[in-house]
């Protein structure tokens, strides 16, 4: 180890001693096998399966929201039309169109998350196909 003193900027050296190594060889075996690219490949099938799974999973999901939301804004859809036919609504009538057009939103809202979901579960159908072969 190099150390510098401050008094007149020397290193001194220190040897150490260096570790005994034995001459006499261990061999270690192991019983794991390095993956192969057939272990590789059922690992992403099941992956892929997992993944499918749960998209199916994501878009009943999202159906049952698309179905609740329309539900809602099937109610009030009278309503909006007459609204929309110039129609003048007071008192509950007027409560339900509010709520209505904010239901609206959730609907739009909705059918894009239906989409967006019904777009994942696409490779759903290849799956389907494959198991039900049998």
């Amino acid at each position: 180890m190099a150390k510098t003193t401050g008094v007149k900027n020397e290193t001194e050296t220190s040897v150490q001693e260096l570790p005994v190594v034995s001459e006499i060889e261990e061999t270690v075996t192991t019983e794991d096998t390095p993956e192969t690219v057939e272990d590789v490949q059922d690992v992403q099938d099941v992956q892929d399966i997992d993944e499918i799974l749960n998209s199916l999973k994501g878009l009943l999901s999202a159906l049952e929201k698309l179905q609740k939301v329309r539900q809602d804004v099937g109610d009030i859809k009278p309503l909006i039309g007459r609204m929309l036919d110039g129609e003048l609504v007071a008192g509950e009538e007027l409560d339900q169109l509010k709520t209505g057009v904010n239901s609206l939103s959730r609907l739009v809202r909705a059918y894009s998350d239906h989409q967006t979901a019904l777009t994942k579960a696409q490779p759903a159908r290849n799956l389907l196909d494959q198991v039900l072969k049998v």
